[in-house]
């Protein structure tokens, strides 16, 4: 029997992809603006300086196979003299994986982000919009030097 290289197969016969999205949510969603409407005008003459922080979380759910992955985007919009707007997303994303274990973490904290920052960029942009600020398009993430990034950390603690 020839084996498919992009699908395992289960208990039941039935041919299971080695990822798959179940279902993609947002979690927490805030938008805030502190001192509208004045900053407003305030922005208007001096753009405000923007930071993003992206957090990535990942766990494993009751049943076999299957995992949370929860990208949280916090981005600051800060004016010279005070807090123009704070944005707080949580988006999460339940998949299955029938992979090697060897490749769960990889998979849950880079190809899983890859795929759901499409949605989060555009909610993002969206919400931005609808505040009445000009729309902001998260930059690509570089998932892969994220991950390295945390390994090393977690081998100098050890």
């Amino acid at each position: 029997m020839a084996k498919d290289e992009n699908k395992t197969e289960n208990n039941e016969g039935n041919k299971q992809p080695p990822v798959a999205i179940l279902s993609q949510y947002i979690k927490d969603l805030s938008m805030e603006i502190p001192h509208a409407p004045q900053v407003f005008k305030k922005m208007q003459s001096t753009p405000p300086k923007i930071g993003v922080e992206v957090n990535i979380e990942a766990g494993k759910l009751e049943e076999d196979g299957i995992f949370n992955v929860l990208l949280n985007v916090n981005v600051n919009g800060d004016t010279t003299e005070e807090k123009a707007f704070i944005l707080e997303l949580s988006y999460g994303a339940v998949v299955a994986l029938a992979i090697p274990q060897e490749h769960i973490e990889p998979v849950l904290m880079i190809e899983i982000p890859h795929m759901i920052f499409p949605y989060v960029r555009q909610i993002v942009a969206n919400t931005m919009s609808n505040a009445g600020l000009p729309p902001l398009m998260l930059n690509p993430i570089d998932f892969a030097g994220m991950f390295a990034t945390r390994k090393t950390k977690e081998q100098e603690k050890q």
